[in-house]
């Protein structure tokens, strides 16, 4: 199916899977809509795809902020008139990960990210969606939304399974208005979050992992299939998944 005409609204943009998806989706023929705490960031991603022969336009916000992601939603669809595609992208982790480090400062800031961010979203996203008759939510979600890891701690292990529940309930409700979730479970991916874990992967290491535009790919076939398909989940991972490891890598 062809994105042109399509608008798609794109968080944590600014750099990894989301720039990924927004530069996928914009080859498709879509508008992308950018989002994410650093300005500078999407407005690269912006120039990028316009010069690339693409639609973009930014939308600097925090995903926390449940009224500036509100105001996003309404903006998008005063401006376009629609909104088909919204890529809940945005995610955090903390260094301080294990029950024996963690503590509830962490716990919240990786919870309101990873989970109260992509439900604000989904509810400043679903009126239009409503209000037309159908549009697709793809949530990124982890291998530790399937699997729980060590490795990542378990505020990211509860909040990821967290968003594959939010992604089943969005198509047992919504289903019947033409709306449908497909939630992404990637491996592990060379993004900058990988900066942030208490020990940093080397380069090869990296080198191995799942690639962002991997990701981009992946959510472009999801955005691409027919309105009545529901590609309810997609589980992706390395080939050498060193998440398989006894340890979590």
């Amino acid at each position: 199916m062809s994105l042109e005409g399509q608008v798609a609204w794109i968080t944590g943009a600014g750099g990894g899977i989301g720039e990924a998806a927004a530069r996928a989706l914009a080859e498709g023929g879509a508008h992308v809509a950018l989002s994410g705490r650093r300005a500078a960031e999407l407005e690269r991603v912006a120039r990028d795809i316009v010069a690339a022969g693409g639609s973009a336009e930014t939308l600097p916000l925090d995903v926390t902020d449940d009224d500036a992601v509100a105001e996003a939603g309404r903006a998008i669809a005063e401006r376009r008139g629609r909104l088909d595609i919204l890529v809940a992208n945005a995610g955090v982790n903390v260094p301080r990960r294990s029950f024996a480090e963690v503590d509830m400062a962490g716990w919240r800031k990786v919870v309101d990210v990873n989970l109260n961010g992509v439900m604000s979203c989904v509810l400043a996203a679903l009126p239009t969606m409503r209000a037309q008759g159908g549009g697709l939510v793809i949530m990124i979600s982890s291998w530790a939304g399937r699997h729980a890891a060590r490795l990542t701690g378990p505020a990211y292990n509860a909040s990821k399974h967290a968003v594959v529940a939010l992604s089943h309930s969005l198509n047992m409700e919504e289903g019947v208005n033409g709306i449908r979730s497909t939630v992404v479970m990637p491996g592990e991916v060379n993004t900058p979050i990988l900066d942030g874990r208490p020990v940093p992967p080397p380069e090869e290491e990296r080198a191995r992992m799942l690639q962002a535009a991997d990701l981009g790919r992946i959510i472009r076939f999801a955005a691409e299939t027919p309105p009545h398909v529901c590609l309810n989940e997609i589980l992706v991972a390395p080939t050498r998944n060193r998440l398989f490891d006894p340890i979590g890598a």
